[in-house]
């Protein structure tokens, strides 16, 4: 007799041995009603769910043949029984009772402020802190990938290091120091979910209810919004061309988040002058600075910037790094620099949080790292940025120059522009879409009221050749306009 194969055990109660070819009828078509069972899903056969019930087959296969005869099941010769016509879910009633606690609300609202980004993406789209998929080294990775997939098979069931794998760790520090000067100790380095977990998990161990945190304006929103989530009464402090205004830095503010290397998003580097100012502001006052650095391996001109850690003879900046933006988004493994005692912490927020992150990927990017891949990527896709970033520059200086300004900006892969008084960036972003083309406000990183108008034009993901016919564009839709 050819065995049956193992399929998922649908959810049927048989509360009593009456009218059993019913029972199994109504609870299989709830399911298709509610969504449970989905368009296409595959049904056990019948002589199974009758082995899984301990009923008779004859009561499953009317109950198919009824459900079958309603349009809710089709069955195909040598495949099998499906579902075939889904009803529209119900929608869940909450009790009449039942309101939104005030933790609950406040998660909701944030939500609705958390907006940045979340368009469709057009043909041709400017959206920023996504890279370049085209120059990635695929067979590289994909060999260090296997390497992963070998060591983490060799220790499977286990539980790693809530901090991160050891040679990770020493990889990251050592590409940290290589390219941005940063100097610590491995047992400070702790590994996480990207640089959005790194900052919240620094949040939780840092930041205490009403606790003043001091951000740049126009700043990285959902770094404000996180802060603000854990209770922080956050202040946004303006920059300018060196970089945040240390004099406005409220005199009671604990943690500082800044990003010195490509100041996000207006793209200006902060100045060795200010950097010291910084720093001797934050010892005075009794604050920890996070430095996010986030894009900083990306440097068209000038001279490399050494980090704001490396800086740091007080011991009181936090650096955190991420691999998505100089590999891909989907990497999810940002990593931590910080003094020996937060460290400590946040390895404890870390186990609390998601114990770890995916063993074989931390394998894999090791290898990457300490091969030399990362270096190598680096260096092939800047050459490739830096043709979009000049693409765009002589645009601006060209053919938009009379409605917009760029700003200046020697590293990472986006850009700003600052447009002219009187024109009208939300109808322009709305034309740009119709046609093809994504641009985005740079007014959604402002938190107060003092707002600059402008576009946010990032370069890490849009086709080079591509660039020129989209800027046109946006050049005739300003015409068109009168603008």
């Amino acid at each position: 007799m050819r065995e049956i194969p193992d399929i998922m055990e649908l959810h049927i109660l048989i509360k009593d041995g009456k009218d059993l070819t019913h029972q199994i009828y109504d609870q299989i078509s709830s399911a298709i009603a509610s969504g449970r069972l989905a368009n296409g899903q595959q049904v056990p056969p019948s002589r199974l769910l009758a082995r899984q019930l301990g009923v008779a087959r004859k009561s499953v296969a009317d109950a198919y043949h009824r459900l079958t005869y309603d349009k809710k099941l089709v069955g195909y010769v040598g495949k099998g029984t499906f579902v075939h016509r889904p009803l529209a879910a119900e929608p869940v009633q909450q009790p009449s009772s039942w309101r939104p606690s005030a933790a609950l609300q406040k998660w909701m609202d944030l939500a609705a402020r958390d907006q940045v980004g979340k368009k469709d993406r057009c043909p041709v789209d400017f959206t920023g802190g996504e890279s370049s998929t085209g120059h990635f080294p695929q067979d590289e990775w994909r060999s260090c990938v296997m390497h992963g997939l070998r060591r983490s098979a060799a220790r499977r069931g286990r539980y790693g290091d809530a901090a991160g794998l050891l040679e990770l760790r020493q990889a990251l520090l050592g590409h940290a120091g290589f390219s941005r000067g940063v100097a610590g100790s491995v047992d400070d380095v702790v590994i996480t979910s990207g640089a959005q977990q790194a900052l919240d998990l620094i949040g939780r161990v840092l930041v205490e209810p009403g606790m003043c945190v001091a951000l740049e304006e126009p700043g990285y929103p959902r770094a404000r919004l996180l802060f603000a989530s854990l209770g922080a009464r956050v202040v946004g402090v303006p920059v300018d061309a060196d970089g945040i205004d240390v004099e406005a830095i409220p005199g009671d503010a604990r943690i500082i988040y800044v990003t010195p290397a490509h100041q996000f998003p207006l793209g200006m580097a902060m100045s060795e002058a200010r950097r010291h100012a910084l720093l001797e502001k934050a010892a005075a006052i009794g604050a920890i600075i996070i430095e996010d650095d986030y894009d900083s391996e990306f440097r068209y001109t000038g001279r490399p910037i050494d980090a704001l850690q490396s800086l740091d003879r007080f011991g009181i900046v936090i650096f955190v790094g991420t691999m998505s933006k100089v590999m891909f988004p989907e990497m999810r493994i940002g990593y931590v620099l910080a003094p020996s005692l937060i460290a400590q912490a946040l390895v404890a927020a870390k186990r609390l949080s998601d114990w770890q992150c995916n063993t074989m990927l931390q394998f894999a990017l090791a290898k990457f790292v300490s091969d030399g891949h990362l270096l190598r990527h680096v260096r092939r896709t800047q050459g490739s940025y830096a043709l979009r970033r000049e693409k765009i520059q002589n645009a601006f200086d060209t053919i938009l120059a009379p409605w917009f300004e760029l700003i200046p900006s020697e590293a990472g892969f986006h850009l700003v522009a600052t447009c002219k008084p009187g024109l009208d960036i939300p109808a322009l972003i709305a034309a740009a879409r119709e046609a093809g083309v994504g641009l985005y406000p740079l007014s959604a990183f402002y938190a107060g009221p003092d707002v600059k108008q402008g576009l946010f034009l990032g370069y890490g993901s849009v086709e080079t050749e591509r660039i020129d016919a989209a800027l046109l564009t946006v050049r005739d839709l300003l015409r068109a306009a009168g603008q």
